[in-house]
């Protein structure tokens, strides 16, 4: 195909899940777009926007089936797009924090295809929000570090490993995306860093969703508090004293 007669990717954050909390630019894309890729964890509200004779393909499920590859989400973009037809990545929270942004535009670089990436309220926010608390405070959180707790190096061993440990003495707040697993690694490796066992903890599931839940510990008790109420992702917990 001439590729002038080439179709268009938006890779689109559908926020934390409300879909009151979508962009208007999202909104536009989504109830346009020809062909959605979402993930499993879109709401099923924010995919009701789409047109009736839209395309929606889930790109995995959860805790179940299988998720397709990171390359086979790319050919499947590429392909739509090349034959002339308008796609909508979707993905949850913000496209840029921890969500392969970079894998996926520089494949459609390569393939010459044209993009553009809509920004959706990150999680991190929305947890906050709904927790009632700020990330910052003047007074003890100068800063906010966003930290993946997804060990990303024991599947690639050429990725580099997260050192958990220095982030003990960071002076502000620490959030966790997708640590619920890794708990006991992330709070283990605090505590050896000369991190207060007293340090506040939120943990935050399902943030602005129906079935949220807020759950406040401490540090040296937030892998048992997390088993106890039986956390499982979607979570956002939140590490410091604002």
């Amino acid at each position: 195909m001439d590729e002038s007669q080439s179709g268009m990717v938006y890779l689109v954050g559908a926020g934390p899940g409300d879909p009151d909390l979508l962009t208007i630019k999202a909104l536009r894309y989504i109830s346009t777009a020809d062909l959605i890729l979402y993930d499993y964890l879109v709401d099923n509200r924010i995919l009701s926007f789409a047109r009736k004779d839209a395309e929606l393909v889930s790109l995995g499920e959860p805790y179940t089936g299988r998720k397709l590859k990171q390359v086979e989400v790319n050919e499947q973009m590429i392909i739509a797009a090349r034959s002339g037809r308008i796609v909508v990545r979707l993905k949850g929270g913000d496209p840029h924090i921890f969500g392969r942004l970079n894998e996926e535009t520089t494949a459609l670089s390569k393939a010459n295809i044209k993009y553009e990436v809509v920004p959706g309220i990150t999680s991190a926010a929305a947890a906050a929000q709904v927790a009632g608390i700020s990330l910052t405070d003047r007074r003890n959180a100068s800063a906010i570090a966003l930290i993946t707790g997804h060990l990303a190096h024991e599947h690639d061993p050429t990725l580099p490993a997260l050192d958990f440990k220095k982030f003990a003495d960071f002076q502000g707040t620490l959030i966790f995306y997708m640590g619920v697993v890794t708990a006991k690694l992330w709070s283990n490796a605090l505590l050896d860093g000369g991190m207060s066992k007293n340090t506040n903890v939120l943990i935050i599931q399902n943030a602005t969703l129906p079935d949220q839940k807020i759950i406040k510990t401490t540090l040296i008790n937030a892998e048992k508090k997390i088993k106890e109420e039986n956390v499982k992702s979607p979570a956002i917990i939140i590490v410091g004293n604002t």
